[in-house]
């Protein structure tokens, strides 16, 4: 079922057990750093999500993919994967449709932003069909070292760390408590948003908060936030751009 055309790029539900596959490579390569032609990253929560591809629309190539788990609400949060990194207690209390949105990833070998663009103006789409009122997941930073993030860390620290109701706690066992260790630390803002991952920058922009720690992930060989986005808090100014897109 297609979500989304526009320009290159098709953005579509994955529909077959070879759709899913070609998921887990793309998540393989972006992930893992996967040179085995055969490779896939793959979990059990995959068989519970409903994975989106974004092709090249002359060619069908995935250039993108994410996978998404809706929830009736927040007391249903413990089904979720993040729930295995966060202690997500706080928000059971959240009483509206919720989507977490996992395994988001681009083509190594591409560049182009149009993208990202057509991986939001899809969700949007799904957002818009099915009443969202949340959207949350993991942002990942690529590798292990939270040196080489500290300005984005600060950054995070100073302006989004989640309101108190919905924070969630530590549960992981490896974590890096920037709020804590980074209290004094003031954020060089460029290099702040050189090292903030595309797809968490776009959270940002548009009211998107995060855990005040972020999990150590060895498995995938990345740092990784809790971030929530509560819809309705969004700008209007930018409800309106990603709509616009989404036409």
């Amino acid at each position: 079922m297609t979500l989304f055309s526009k320009g290159r790029y098709t953005a579509r539900v994955a529909e077959t057990a070879a759709d899913i596959r070609t998921a887990q490579h793309l998540r393989y390569r972006a992930f893992m750093d996967g040179r085995d032609p055969a490779g896939l990253e793959q979990d059990a929560f995959d068989s519970v999500c409903t994975h989106i591809l974004i092709e090249q629309t002359a060619t069908g190539r995935a250039v993108c993919c994410f996978r998404i788990l809706p929830l009736s609400h927040g007391a249903e949060i413990g089904r979720s994967y993040s729930a295995q990194f966060y202690e997500l207690s706080a928000l059971e209390r959240f009483d509206g449709p919720m989507v977490e949105m996992g395994r988001f990833c681009i083509d190594p070998d591409e560049g182009d932003p149009d993208i990202l663009r057509v991986a939001w103006a899809a969700l949007t789409r799904y957002v818009d069909d099915n009443r969202v009122e949340m959207l949350f997941g993991c942002s990942s930073f690529k590798g292990t070292d939270a040196e080489t993030y500290l300005d984005a860390f600060a950054m995070l620290k100073e302006r989004h760390l989640a309101p108190r109701r919905w924070l969630p706690r530590v549960k992981a066992p490896g974590v890096f408590r920037f709020a804590q260790k980074l209290r004094r630390r003031k954020p060089d803002a460029k290099q702040a948003m050189l090292r903030m991952p595309p797809l968490l920058r776009t959270y940002l922009m548009m009211g998107g908060w995060v855990s005040d720690h972020a999990v150590v992930d060895r498995k995938l060989n990345t740092l990784h936030v809790f971030t929530g986005l509560e819809i309705r808090a969004i700008p209007p100014a930018r409800q309106r751009l990603l709509r616009g897109t989404a036409q």
